[in-house]
């Protein structure tokens, strides 16, 4: 029985590839055929050089494509969800105008998806079989960690979680909130994917990287930010052994923050009662800015201000129970220091499950 066609959308993101956006096109308007129709989205991220023109003249030649521009420049992961929110096609995938991939290969990709196996394809430069040129030692080390960290995370196997060639069902990828502006996007959308059981495969594809001097724009910052995400589109769907984990590297860059403003304030000639409480009460502050930003997900359940209202609650009871636990302890006849740090553990233990259980008790309804 022959299988209807498919119509495939591809959003190219741009921003200043002037030199090989024509190119781009003309590779991904060959694979189109009987059986493959395309839509072309362009999404020009405010490009200083010619690139809107020449993709308005490409528009104007092909009526497969179609032009959005951003007023200001936002990155690849706003350009991305520009084009996935303007997409019709059966199927949706990403197409780097800088001409890094071979659009022949998408056809490869659909295939899962086209069977009916897949919801989403990745494909893979490390997977072996195909061309793949040879450039950077430690940007290859930094992606092999970060799709290392990323699968500890997702519990996925990737061998490429950085890739660019990414193909959805298209009713898939409009149903995941993108929030990432750059380059982030990458780990934030393979999180999202993994939390929703989606079916994912993974293909070799071949590899043809741009140096610095040809236009490559990822740099350090972003390999920062990547690690950031796998962090913060992860943490709050792990155990809670992980995310307790995690939570000792908040709790212990909280205590830094206390007691570098305690010292601060100590310095500053603040009586030593009122620079403990401040101090105490910045690094609260930091401590639940740390949790939402790496480990919970912010506003919840409450309002704003019932949330820090909730926040404030536990905190003060956790210290409450510091207070308790050492006294009581104490005078049971145990050490002081060891009282100390037995109700430190306790408060530990109250302060995290306070906070994932209390103050942000659930996920944002579309995480």
């Amino acid at each position: 029985m022959t299988r209807p066609p498919a119509r495939l959308s591809l959003v190219i993101p741009c921003y200043n590839e002037e030199a090989t956006l024509s190119a781009c096109v003309a590779a991904v308007l060959a694979i189109q055929d009987d059986d493959l129709s395309l839509e072309l989205i362009v999404v020009d991220d405010c490009s200083r050089d010619r690139s809107h023109a020449i993709a308005l003249e490409l528009a104007a030649k092909h009526p497969e494509i179609r032009v959005l521009r951003h007023a200001v420049n936002q990155g690849k992961g706003a350009a991305l969800r520009s084009g996935f929110r303007e997409a019709t096609g059966d199927f949706v995938a990403v197409q780097d105008a800088d001409l890094e991939y071979d659009p022949r290969e998408l056809r490869d990709l659909l295939e899962p998806l086209r069977s009916g196996q897949a919801d989403v394809v990745f494909g893979s430069r490390f997977m072996g079989g195909h061309s793949h040129r040879v450039l950077y030692f430690w940007h290859s080390l930094g992606n092999a960690f970060l799709t290392f960290l990323s699968n500890m995370f997702t519990d996925l196997n990737l061998t490429d979680m950085e890739v660019c060639y990414k193909v959805f069902r298209r009713d898939v990828i409009q149903s995941i909130p993108i929030q990432e502006n750059r380059f982030g996007f990458e780990p934030e959308i393979v999180a999202k994917v993994a939390q929703r059981r989606l079916r994912v495969y993974e293909m070799g594809i071949s590899y043809a990287g741009r140096t610095y001097e040809e236009g490559k724009k990822i740099g350090w910052r972003d390999g920062v930010r990547a690690l950031y995400c796998i962090f913060r589109y992860n943490a709050y769907h792990l155990p809670l052994p992980m995310q307790l984990l995690i939570y000792a590297f908040i709790g212990g860059a909280a205590a830094v923050v206390n007691l570098a403003a305690f010292l601060a304030l100590m310095a500053l000639h603040v009586p030593l009662v009122p620079a403990a409480a401040l101090a105490f009460a910045v690094a609260a502050v930091a401590n639940y800015l740390m949790c939402i930003a790496i480990l919970f997900r912010h506003r919840a359940r409450w309002t704003t201000t019932g949330e820090i209202l909730v926040y404030l609650a536990v905190v003060i009871c956790g210290g409450a129970l510091d207070l308790g636990v050492t006294r009581l302890l104490w005078a049971a006849g145990y050490a002081a220091w060891l009282s100390k740090a037995l109700a430190s553990l306790a408060g530990f233990i109250f302060n995290f499950l306070g906070r994932r259980f209390l103050v942000f008790p659930t996920p944002l309804v579309h995480s």
